[in-house]
């Protein structure tokens, strides 16, 4: 039986749908002896594993390997979607399997909620995440609802089909991803998987279960160290004081569905670099206003280094590979926001795979205030 949740959503942000943040709820900071005691009841848990820091000072980007009772009890594409989830939110793809398996058995249990509907207490899908009821509208609107549209929930378009669907693995897993790093994760994972449900048997439960789904180096969830310094949904945290970084990306992401129109500076339109300016500015940073002068001013980043919040820039239509016609601001996982073109659209999130950027910058590293 799936235990109800307690949730309470806080707010809302003008995010787009796939990329929205919900706030912890007061409950789920209330840290109890018990609860702080959760994570050191598992000496050899593997939450975290390997050297990788990213940039992080920490190893809690790296994931584990899947241990053969993972590979026997999850389903390959379930494994999978944990796995590539766990790698764009640096949330430990085990930890997401944990959950998965307490609340559904990764989308086997056939029970009210799970393939369709809502449970009782208005839970749905593999992650049982809450639509509605006793569990508060946690996922944001419709539990299938276009990506374009604001909802402030952690509804999640992952398989780029243009939908946000709560029944969907694709959609529901790195949703749940999005819920942990907006209560606690990765610095606090007790914390986090309490604010999902609120019983320290579940916690302990998932925490145990993510033990034995991982193979590697054992760590503390306490030794995770502080999560403003990595990559993922940094938006997730910009209400840290001093985070320039969230701060950047926050503003960028409150402008996604504004037109572009060209040479504008906001607050109603914007144009390429005048939405990365703007963000820097909210950020109080000043940066030049054309895609040429920002991509001379930054430091530059060699490409697979970069981190959210630097800037990728394009040769573009109107420039070149030394002097770019084009900039959009990184997020993490290869994605960034940006105003394109007249005809592109508005304001978005997309992916600079494939489009050839020719370089990166850290405006950060030239500070200007």
């Amino acid at each position: 039986m799936r235990v109800r949740r307690w949730t309470v959503e806080h707010g809302r942000s003008k995010c787009r749908t796939d990329r929205g943040a919900v706030q912890a709820p007061a409950a789920a900071a209330i840290a109890t002896a018990g609860l702080l005691a959760i994570p050191l009841l598992f000496g050899t848990a593997v939450l975290t594993a390997g050297d990788d820091t990213n940039g992080c000072g920490t190893q809690v980007a790296a994931q584990p390997d899947a241990a053969p009772s993972a590979k026997s009890d999850i389903p390959a594409t379930y494994l999978r979607l944990y796995q590539t989830a766990g790698r764009q939110y640096w949330v430990p793809w085990n930890l997401l399997a944990a959950i998965g398996k307490v609340e559904s058995d990764h989308g086997r249990d056939p029970g009210p909620g799970v393939p369709s509907g809502a449970n009782h207490a208005g839970t749905a899908g593999p992650m049982q995440i809450g639509i509605g009821g006793a569990a508060t509208n946690n996922w944001g609107g419709a539990p299938r609802h276009p990506a374009t549209r604001n909802t402030g929930g952690v509804g999640t378009d992952g398989n780029d089909d243009g939908w946000a669907n709560v029944h969907d693995p694709a959609d529901a897993i790195p949703g749940a991803a999005r819920y942990l790093l907006a209560h606690g994760a990765p610095h606090d994972l007790a914390k986090a998987v309490f604010a999902y449900n609120h019983s320290t048997g579940y916690v302990r439960k998932v925490l145990d279960q993510a033990t034995h789904y991982a193979t590697g180096n054992p760590q503390h969830v306490a030794d995770t160290g502080a999560a403003d310094s990595c990559p993922g949904d940094v938006a997730a945290y910009g209400t840290l004081p001093g985070d320039v970084v969230a701060k950047v990306i926050a503003y960028a992401r409150a402008q996604i569905g504004k037109p572009y129109v060209y040479g504008a500076e906001g607050p109603d339109t914007f144009d390429c670099s005048g939405l990365t300016m703007r963000a820097y500015q909210a950020a109080g940073i000043t940066i030049p206003r054309t895609s040429q002068t920002q991509y001379h001013l930054g430091r530059h980043i060699p490409q697979g280094t970069e981190q959210p919040g630097d800037l990728v820039f394009f040769a573009g239509t109107e420039g070149t590979a030394a002097n770019p016609g084009h900039v959009g601001l990184v997020i993490g996982a290869e994605r960034m926001i940006e105003a394109r073109c007249t005809t592109c659209g508005p304001i978005n999130t997309a992916s600079y795979h494939g489009r050839n950027p020719v370089g990166f910058t850290r405006p950060t590293a030239h500070q200007t205030r």
